[in-house]
């Protein structure tokens, strides 16, 4: 079974942008276990993989928003963010693809992924709503 995330409300940084893309992050993941969901053919195939690339692109934009804000409040630990965030890029692009796992495998590991990310964003709420840096 693929593994569906849904937003909850103590995933909230208190950024409208950066929740929002929280959201919208989970909401594609769901999307992935969409298409994994009964006996696999060419067309679910296809969708996944569009749906993947939507993600990456998704995670892409994600990362640069971040970056952004975080770097605007002087987020202490933005560096090892970034690496984080190069992290997924290295992974989504080189390993974690179709060519090495099933695609129920790739939707369980960026389902679990993306709920890591946003439970660790909650140490960034200080510095997300305008208060004292990390």
């Amino acid at each position: 079974m693929p593994n569906r995330v849904q937003w909850e409300p103590g995933y909230s940084v208190g950024h409208a942008l950066i929740d929002a893309q929280h959201q919208a992050l989970l909401k594609q993941c769901n999307l992935l276990a969409d298409f994994c969901q009964g006996a696999p053919d060419a067309q679910a195939e296809q969708q996944f993989d569009a749906a993947f690339e939507s993600l990456k692109a998704l995670a892409r934009e994600h990362f640069a928003a971040e970056a952004s804000v975080l770097a605007a409040c002087h987020y202490a630990e933005l560096e090892d963010h970034i690496t984080e965030c190069g992290e997924f890029e290295y992974l989504a692009e080189d390993i974690v693809t179709t060519d090495h796992f099933s695609r129920l495998e790739l939707q369980r590991f960026l389902a679990l992924w993306w709920l890591g990310h946003i439970a660790a964003a909650k140490e960034q709420r200080a510095c997300l709503t305008g208060g004292a840096t990390a």
